[in-house]
C-alpha cells in the first residue's frame, strides 16, 4: 500500500465511520516502534506503523486508523479525546475501533545479559561500579582524585 491509498483510506474510514471529512494529511511512519498509530495534535495528521499492515493485515490497520481517527475527530471539536477520557472510549465502541493495537510477532528483544565495569581507585581503593566504559586517563577518583584503573568486567544475566 502506497501513502496515496493510505489518505484514501482514511478519508473513506472518515466519512463512513464518522460521517465527517479528514481534511489533513496521513503518512506512514517507519520509526513508529511501540504503537501502531499516532496522532499529531500540532498538525492533525496522522501516522500509521506500516508493520501492522505487513504482519498483521488491513483488518488491523483499519482499526488503527479508526482509533487514530478518533483522536482527531475528539480534539477539532473541543472534546475529550485522551485515552482515559470518557467521550473518546465512547466513540471507540460506537464505531468499533480497538482501544489498544495488537503486539507485533518480532519486537525487538532487550538484552538480558547486563555488563557491569568495575573500576578502582590506586590511592583509597574504592571500587565503582559503572554500567558504560570511562577514559581513565580523563577521569579520577571523586573522593581522593587518585588514579583509576579497571579491575573487572562482569556480566549480569
Amino acid at each position: 500500500m502506497e501513502e496515496k491509498e493510505l489518505q484514501e483510506l482514511v478519508e473513506k474510514l472518515s466519512f463512513e465511520a464518522f460521517g465527517k471529512p479528514f481534511r489533513h494529511g496521513a503518512s506512514f511512519n517507519s520509526k513508529l516502534r511501540t504503537t501502531g498509530g499516532r496522532y499529531l495534535l500540532g498538525t492533525h495528521n496522522i501516522e500509521i506503523n506500516k508493520k501492522y499492515l505487513e504482519q498483521l493485515g488491513e483488518s488491523e490497520l483499519i482499526g488503527i486508523i479508526k482509533h487514530e481517527l478518533c483522536h482527531y475527530h475528539l480534539h477539532l471539536e473541543g472534546k475529550g479525546y485522551q485515552h482515559r477520557d470518557q467521550e473518546f472510549k465512547s466513540l471507540l465502541k460506537k464505531v468499533g475501533a480497538p482501544r489498544f493495537c495488537s503486539s507485533l510477532r518480532e519486537m525487538p528483544k532487550k538484552r538480558s545479559s547486563k555488563k557491569i565495569l568495575i573500576y578502582e581507585c590506586t590511592k583509597c581503593h574504592f571500587h565503582f561500579k559503572r554500567k558504560r566504559s570511562i577514559d581513565t586517563s580523563r577521569y579520577v577518583c571523586g573522593k581522593c582524585r587518585g588514579k583509576l584503573k579497571k579491575i573487572k568486567e562482569m556480566l549480569l544475566e
